[in-house]
């Protein structure tokens, strides 16, 4: 077909892509665009967001003293994760066409490859966030609130790499959001360690985004894109052990104001390993090597995740 949302021109996947993934040897030729557009083949996007928002829901099942986290909240926010980060990723992209045309990285993205017409991408964003509202709405009053406020932290950080040194604190305030989205769930309200929570995973992110943002560094500076990455430079590795040991310490007092136990800390030491082996290893001037550890932050979250649901199910003996 060659009309409507169908027709799109698969010119191949992203640069950076995972290859041979379902994405492009599963799917219709026509939806492979649009699959790549939500960054499906990308799922550590989807974990990254998700991540603070099942920190929090085990963090609420502690504080409760329930055994395990709300299973049917767990399955919502991993819905809204997968639709939400693919809607940001297609708004991100519309903002972005001008510069992602000029980064080696990015001009394979659908946009400025020609993949989909700027209208069939907007036509996609609008059906992923209708999917998120869906979700959105199965949760009580405060929370669908606190979810909606969310997307002014969405809508403004693209154009921040524009005016600022700091855009990865933008994506901080909007991918740990769901810090603040477990907890009102589980309670109607905010607490105390939701918002710690929530300030701890804003660290982490500032910080593994700028491992992240090293792979586009020498394009951004002529581009004029700017970052954490370009900003730190050389200081990379002792601005990590003040972000991932603040994000560390924040996390654990969200977890004693929860009322945790041991286990949760144990978890948490655990976790502080790991970021302790990404900064060692780290080289900032290997591109490969920061997507990697970028992408391991996916195995922290389930460190700490397990620390949180362990402590949940002793507590509640």
């Amino acid at each position: 077909m060659t009309f409507g949302l169908f027709g799109t021109k698969d010119t191949g996947p992203v640069s950076d892509a995972v290859k041979r993934h379902w994405v492009d040897t599963r799917l219709p030729a026509w939806a492979r665009p649009y699959a790549r557009l939500a960054r499906w083949e990308r799922p550590i996007g989807w974990w990254l967001l998700l991540w603070p928002c099942w920190w929090s829901a085990a963090l609420a099942a502690i504080a409760a003293e329930a055994p395990y986290p709300d299973p049917w909240h767990l399955a919502l926010f991993l819905i809204g994760a997968v639709a939400m980060r693919g809607a940001g990723c297609t708004y991100n992209d519309l903002v972005d066409e001008d510069i992602d045309a000029q980064v080696e990285r990015t001009r394979s993205r659908p946009i400025p490859a020609g993949q989909v017409t700027r209208t069939q991408a907007k036509v996609f964003l609008v059906l992923q966030a209708f999917v998120g509202f869906l979700v959105l709405i199965q949760f009580n009053g405060f929370a669908i609130a606190l979810g909606i406020a969310s997307l002014a932290t969405v809508a403004v950080y693209p154009f921040m790499k524009r005016v600022t040194d700091w855009p990865q604190l933008f994506l901080g305030f909007a991918f740990s959001w769901g810090a603040l989205m477990g907890w009102a769930a589980a309670f109607g309200r905010l607490d105390w360690a939701p918002v710690v929570l929530y300030l701890g995973g804003i660290c982490w992110t500032i910080g593994y985004d700028t491992i992240y943002a090293h792979q586009d560094k020498e394009d951004d500076a002529l581009v004029g894109v700017r970052s954490t990455a370009r900003l730190f430079g050389a200081r990379t590795k002792p601005a990590l052990i003040a972000l991932y040991g603040a994000a560390t310490g924040l996390f654990a007092l969200a977890a004693a104001l929860a009322d945790a136990g041991p286990a949760a800390f144990l978890g948490l030491a655990a976790g502080a390993g790991h970021l302790v082996w990404q900064i060692l290893v780290l080289d900032i001037d290997h591109p490969d090597q920061c997507l990697k550890l970028f992408r391991s932050n996916t195995t922290y979250g389930w460190v700490v995740f397990s620390g949180y649901v362990a402590d949940a199910l002793i507590g509640s003996l």
